[in-house]
């Protein structure tokens, strides 16, 4: 937990362990995070120089090493890369002059795909490196008792405004069971209500802000170690007759006009009721619940209300009957402004105080991209993987819709007297979910920009897999100005006008990992789009360990091919398609400029190489960089337009997962 909580927060909870005189070590520890590109707080080292023994430092260190993912040992397949790499053609020819015959599958050739080096010999094949005043240096803090960060994490977790992303959600229910005594003032996410209530279910505590019968449905759900966001079926398991007692009285405590919801997901309700046995118990409403679910008894939903009225083309209809749900009313605001609808911009101005900021958010960045067709709809669902279709709608002016969302959202802005922004972040998007993200290191919502230095920008994958061979390819897809297709680089063509890729490795038994180098100035491409490819073997939810990330350097730095501190993100790769697109990059001037993608695609299920998507990712690359985001910059302009207040609190944004709270309810 202590790890944990060093990755999630970057502050080093107060040691445990003995005092005693640690100078040595605390001296050490500076030299070792320095290494990896963190530095450690006055307060963090003077606390390190109290405690005896080496464990409490060398925890810092291993955490921070597994934050940008340093520790592993990663090896090219070409030893002296990016130096050396032949021409591609060159390189299979040495591999089949090895053998006597060749199959025609380079998988075959004893040299093809292996590592022929030690871990040591690479590192004796390259010169230290140069340290640079463009390296990144992030600074560790000094945090409270273990317990209390626990606390804190836990808090910060359940009370967050916007759904927390899968590795989230499974600490989050790590944390419940430890704190089943703290109920935190305010949780906003039903997901994380279910997550909070299972604990409190098995430790037969009384549940909390449960209200719809889908709200029951997520915690047995979780309870039973399924999905909580109900997204995959779940096997639901036999609860004790007091958890089935505890459930049962929770959907008896529903309003029955609720009871529509129950068709969303018939199949999982009569899974449970099985489980449940709501006819040894006396509660009726409940009962009724899965009676609506066997279509005994008939509940309508009051999306289907609205869908019949749509159907009967009766948008005003459609219109009375969602001004009785004001967040589903902002949902469709589109629809209703595309079919004629009268009124929309009055009934919005009444709903808006009781939408949650995130959805106004949401429906803000969604009408500011509905003045002109999209190059292409980009879909992406709660687990990243895209879809793409034409964009058929007609254009729609919605500015007056715009500017009663915007002054509803400068009325909640916290009053302040001063406002100050890090540069950085402006063009940081707003999150509004945390499945638009992935787990990791300096990784950043979904269409969010970064700007990087460096004579080269250095990308790479590493992966382990679990129980069979596993094949994951490393490429990049060039793209001009107009996004039209220049080149690629990956196994298939190592070196492309500047662009050189370490060779290809097809297994990774103990962990393997691909590089590729772009030189700022050595190729005419405008974009970049780099992908992971699952040629063979396991998915990237199923491996034992997969990441990408990428680093920037100048020529004169020279170093190993993975220098912790020249890490400038790592990203966990956990979605369900068979290639992802984690980030593209724009070239400008002597700047790379990257955006946040996060999309998996859905691939082949053996075999996937880079010259087989490039359309479809030229496409995607178009659309995300066309698109307009809810960044800080825009949230700063309502500020701006709020204006400041004496007396108010003075503002500082920088760390990004503190924005979410400043539209927070």
């Amino acid at each position: 937990m202590r790890t944990t909580i060093i990755k999630k927060t970057l502050r080093v909870p107060l040691s445990d362990g003995a005092r005693g005189d640690g100078g040595t070590t605390a001296r050490q520890l500076d030299a070792a995070l320095l290494r990896v590109g963190f530095k450690a707080s006055r307060e963090l080292l003077e606390h390190v120089s109290s405690v005896a023994g080496a464990e409490y430092a060398q925890t810092i260190v291993r955490a921070v090493e597994e934050l940008v993912g340093a520790q592993a040992q990663h090896n090219p397949y070409f030893r002296d890369f990016p130096h050396n790499v032949p021409d591609t053609l060159d390189f299979w020819l040495a591999c089949i002059q090895d053998v006597a015959e060749f199959t025609g599958n380079l998988l075959d050739l004893p040299k093809y795909g292996r590592v022929q080096h030690t871990y040591e010999e690479m590192l004796a094949a390259h010169d230290e490196l140069i340290s640079g005043l463009k390296d990144r240096v992030t600074v560790l803090n000094l945090g409270g008792t273990l317990d209390d960060e626990i606390t804190r994490l836990h808090l910060e977790l359940a009370a967050s405004p916007i759904p927390l992303g899968e590795d989230d959600r499974t600490l989050l229910g790590e944390l419940a069971t430890q704190r089943l005594d703290l109920t935190p003032e305010s949780v906003p996410t039903r997901e994380n209500r279910a997550i909070l209530n299972a604990a409190r279910l098995v430790a037969q505590r009384p549940l909390i802000g449960i209200d719809t019968v889908t709200d029951v449905l997520r915690l047995a759900a979780e309870a039973s170690g399924g999905d909580v966001t109900l997204r995959e079926p779940t096997r639901f398991r036999s609860f004790r007759r007091p958890e089935r007692r505890a459930l049962l009285a929770a959907l008896d405590g529903v309003d029955a006009g609720k009871f529509g919801d129950v068709g969303q997901h018939r199949e999982a309700w009569k899974r449970l009721g099985e489980r449940l046995h709501p006819h040894e118990h006396p509660f009726e409403r409940a009962q009724d619940v899965f009676a609506v679910a066997r279509k005994e008894k008939t509940a309508r939903s009051f999306a289907g209300q609205v869908e019949l009225a749509f159907a009967d083309n009766d948008p005003d209809l459609a219109l009375r009957i969602l001004s009785k749900a004001p967040g589903m009313l902002l949902r469709q605001v589109d629809r209703l402004v595309r079919n004629g609808a009268s009124g929309v911009a009055d009934a919005v101005r009444v709903a808006v105080p009781d939408v949650s900021g995130r959805v106004l958010v949401s429906v803000l960045e969604h009408l500011s991209n509905r003045g002109k067709p999209d190059t292409a709809r980009v879909f992406a669902n709660r687990a990243r993987k895209v879809w793409i279709a034409d964009d058929t709608r007609p254009p729609i002016d919605t500015t007056t819709i715009v500017e009663v969302i915007e002054d509803e959202l400068v009325r909640r802005l916290p009053d302040f007297s001063s406002l100050t922004v890090d540069p950085e972040l402006l063009d940081v998007v707003v999150p509004v979910s945390g499945t638009a993200t992935e787990d990791g290191f300096g990784v950043l919502p979904r269409g969010s920009k970064l700007w990087l230095e460096g004579d080269v920008l250095r990308f790479f994958v590493h992966w382990r897999q679990a129980s069979r061979r596993t094949d994951y390819d490393l490429s990049a897809v060039l793209l001009n100005e107009n996004f039209e297709y220049q080149g690629q680089v990956s196994w298939t063509n190592l070196k492309a006008g500047g662009a050189v890729h370490s060779g290809d490795v097809t297994d990774a038994t103990d962990g393997a990992t691909e590089f590729l180098d772009l030189h700022r100035n050595a190729f005419g491409a405008k974009y970049v789009v780099p992908q992971v490819d699952i040629f063979s073997g396991e998915g990237f939810d199923q491996v034992a360990e997969s990441m990408f990330g990428f680093m920037s350097r100048d020529l004169d730095q020279m170093g190993k091919p993975f220098e912790p501190s020249t890490v400038r993100a790592r990203s966990s790769m956990r979605g369900r398609g068979k290639v992802a697109l984690p980030v593209m990059f724009e070239r400008q001037g002597d700047l790379w400029f990257g955006t946040w993608l996060h999309l998996y695609l859905r691939g082949e299920p053996w075999g996937n190489r880079v010259e087989a998507n490039r359309d479809l990712v030229r496409l995607i690359a178009a659309a995300a960089l066309h698109r307009k985001y809810f960044t800080v910059r825009k949230l700063v302009e309502l500020f701006e337009r709020k204006g400041s207040t004496p007396g108010g609190q003075s503002i500082h944004i920088g760390p990004v997962a503190e924005l979410a709270n400043l539209l927070s309810d």
